[in-house]
């Protein structure tokens, strides 16, 4: 099976806010209600999770992601995550990471389904990092739009264990403020100022 989309967009622009995040701000505020170290740590994981999924590595052998307060994050962050990063997008380009079931996070789904919930992280997380670090994001129409069917029947209370209740979002607004939405992320979100 051909890959349906190229997740190279998605680790593109996360790489770009990952490596620009500076040393005084990892301890700002997310919207995932964690510390950008914390969330950092969490992408670093997620990243070869999902590179795993694509080459069925992971079968029978993820687990649950866990969040940690980032004091694990590793001295060379930025270059490990961008690395990693890389390697998630080049491994989902083979054919056969499309084809049957794999397992990230100790859920098992079929491969295109799996994609497109590494499309969710790899999007979301961004924004969440951009928003918290105060830098500008462009997401790519075909991601978006991606995520748009994908999460487009996502249940008001949301999905437990991924993004807590849906956030209402008018039918005219951007199509990043409707996927935001759907993940219970408030598009209008900003660290507080001091």
């Amino acid at each position: 099976m051909p890959p349906e989309f190229d997740l190279s967009s998605a680790t593109d622009a996360l790489t770009a806010v990952v490596v620009a995040i500076k040393d005084d701000q990892l301890d700002a505020p997310t919207p995932a209600d964690m510390p950008v170290r914390a969330l950092l740590e969490h992408v670093d994981g997620l990243a070869e999770a999902f590179r795993a999924a694509a080459t069925k590595e992971s079968v029978s052998r993820s687990v649950s992601p866990e969040f940690g307060s980032g004091e694990t994050l590793a001295p060379d962050w930025r270059a490990g995550i961008a690395d990693r990063l890389r390697a998630l997008a080049e491994a989902w380009r083979a054919p056969a990471a499309w084809e049957g079931d794999t397992e990230a996070g100790g859920v098992t789904m079929p491969a295109p389904v799996t994609a497109r919930v590494a499309l969710d992280e790899l999007v979301i997380h961004a924004w969440d990092l951009a928003r918290a670090t105060r830098q500008d994001l462009v997401v790519d129409e075909t991601d978006l739009a991606v995520l748009t069917d994908f999460l487009k029947d996502t249940p008001a209370e949301g999905t437990p264990g991924l993004f807590g209740p849906i956030v209402p979002i008018g039918p005219g607004a951007p199509r990043l403020h409707r996927v935001l939405g759907y993940t219970g992320r408030d598009p209008f979100w900003f660290p507080a100022t001091v």
